[in-house]
């Protein structure tokens, strides 16, 4: 029989998901991280990265995390997030493209770039495709 943890997703603007869930999966500071019920206790920065997690249903939920902190408890994980951006909104298109024209930009010299800001475009833009791909024949 399955085990399963009380999942409470909240970003600065509204709460996302608060419910069961059997397992959760975030990009953490130093990678990815699987989450399941009775997980040893911990707190860790979250990077943009993609977020998906298995409800109690079994239905599969998943986003793009734009960074955030996550508290672990063995039945209480707590994600407090900056912001997400819904797995329904994505397009791998427009994603590819962002990716890209990040890339074009990290390869120009000159001064006036805004290499943090291109950076987070091209996470972000990396994110969504991995997300995309890995669900692709899952919905």
């Amino acid at each position: 029989m399955s085990k399963y943890f009380q999942l409470n997703i909240v970003t600065t603007e509204r709460e996302v998901y608060s419910g069961l869930a059997k397992k959760l999966i975030v990009t953490g500071v130093l990678g990815e991280l699987e989450i399941l019920y009775n997980h040893t206790p911990f707190l860790t920065s979250l990077s943009i990265g993609p977020v998906w997690f298995e409800e109690k249903s079994g239905k599969l939920s998943s986003f793009i995390m734009l960074g955030g902190i996550l508290e672990v408890q063995p039945t209480v994980s707590t994600i407090l997030g900056d912001s997400v951006i819904r797995a329904e909104n994505l397009d791998e298109a427009a994603a590819i493209e962002a990716k890209n024209n990040s890339e074009r930009i990290f390869s120009q010299k000159g001064t006036d770039i805004d290499y943090a800001k291109v950076k987070r475009e091209l996470a972000i833009a990396m994110a969504e495709i991995r997300l995309i791909r890995k669900f692709r024949n899952k919905r």
